[in-house]
């Protein structure tokens, strides 16, 4: 009787134990095999940090594209004579390069009702006047009715305004004006906008230069690697500040000639980083037993040695940004930058520190104070990519 039992114990710990692992077998078929990137990005979404510092970015970047339907002194909806009219979302689509879609936004004040007013209309003066008028007219206007440009040339226009003040019972500066009485917080809102297109335009343009000639040289070296070196030496020799100094002179300085400029010289970082990691991976024996089935170059360079390549390239992007926001700050602060009147931060921060002096701090404290929160939240994604593409974290080995 002690035996039986005794084997029905056995008996039932071994089917128990069999149970368990059916369970964890079947539980590792269905579970989903990631792959090292959505791993890599598994890991970056748990440092906070860099996390929430790349959706406040983006966030801000996205909203940037509609201020001038939330930034702008010209109006949202007009009912004027059962006639509307949408000269602020008129300004929405005017797109860089393209022009004017939805068509021009001028509309003279006479049009609206101003009488003797032929130029362009003035919007808040005109909110103002249907209100008293008692007519079923209305002006809706954006959530912050200034522009970056308007300055003394309207009736509540005042120079060094201090922030959170207003005149004539208009709207209040968030952030006051400066010395030509243009509104601080809508040249900082666009300003922004201006500094990351910038920064980002240089970053791709000097990645799109840099990593195939870097791939180039690291991977067939030879007389190629060697001359190609030398015209680096060359070209990185040349001084920069100069050379922005003789074009500015010669030609009008613009938004994509201050881009073309700086690209010249910013293809150079990832150029040398593509070659260091070109000239290592092509020892490898994986290269070479591709090398010896046949595969085509151009499908050994970008199928097979580029994804093992790019840890090293994706880790320095952030921080390419941060060097292309300060470059066009430092630019626009020695007055080789951006013409005016463009709302740009190295301007702003030239202003403030003309008249730091007679008490008008908010004109260098807003502008240093964006650039900080920028110039951080940017670093903290780069720290946040670092660690995510951490060799040493995740590996194709792993």
């Amino acid at each position: 009787m002690l035996e039986s039992d005794l084997s029905n114990i056995v008996f039932n710990k071994i089917k128990l134990q069999q149970d368990k692992n059916m369970s964890e077998d079947k539980s590792i078929n269905n579970a989903v095999v990631l792959s090292i990137n959505q791993r890599r990005w598994r890991k970056f979404k748990t440092l906070k940090r860099g996390y929430y510092s790349l959706i406040i970015l983006m966030s801000l970047y996205f909203l940037s594209f509609f201020l001038p339907i939330l930034v702008n002194n010209k109006a949202l909806v007009v009912k004027y004579n059962n006639s509307y009219y949408f000269p602020a979302f008129r300004d929405l689509l005017d797109i860089p390069l393209i022009g004017a879609v939805g068509g021009s936004s001028f509309t003279s004040g006479e049009t609206l009702g101003q009488i003797g007013n032929a130029s362009e209309c003035r919007y808040r003066e005109l909110q103002q006047q249907f209100k008293n008028s008692n007519s079923d007219n209305f002006v809706l206007m954006p959530l912050y009715p200034y522009n970056p440009f308007e300055g003394t040339d309207v009736k509540d226009g005042e120079k060094f305004m201090p922030p959170l003040s207003s005149i004539n019972g208009s709207s209040i500066r968030l952030l006051g004006t400066d010395n030509n009485a243009r509104d601080v917080f809508s040249r900082m809102a666009y300003g922004f906008q201006v500094s990351i297109s910038f920064a980002l335009f240089v970053a791709i343009l000097e990645y799109l230069i840099g990593v195939p000639l870097g791939a180039a040289m690291g991977y067939f070296g030879g007389k190629f690697d060697l001359t190609m070196q030398r015209f680096i030496e060359i070209w990185h020799s040349l001084p920069f500040l100069f050379l922005v100094m003789i074009l500015v002179s010669i030609f009008d300085s613009t938004f994509f000639l201050l881009v073309a400029v700086l690209t010249l010289f910013a293809w150079l970082g990832p150029a040398a980083q593509m070659r260091a990691q070109f000239l290592r991976e092509k020892s490898r024996d994986y290269v070479a037993a591709a090398i010896s089935i046949g595969v085509p170059t151009w499908q050994i360079l970008i199928k097979h040695i580029l994804p093992n390549s790019l840890v090293p390239i994706i880790t320095f992007f952030p921080f390419a940004v941060v060097g292309g926001i300060s470059a066009l700050v430092s630019l626009d602060f020695l007055g080789f930058g951006l013409p005016a009147p463009t709302p740009s931060w190295g301007q702003m921060v030239s202003v403030g520190l003309e008249h730091v002096t007679d008490g008008y701090w908010w004109l260098v404290l807003v502008p240093l104070s964006a650039m900080f929160f920028t110039l951080i939240l940017v670093t903290f994604i780069g720290e946040g990519i670092r660690e995510a593409f951490d060799p040493k974290v995740f590996s194709r080995l792993r």
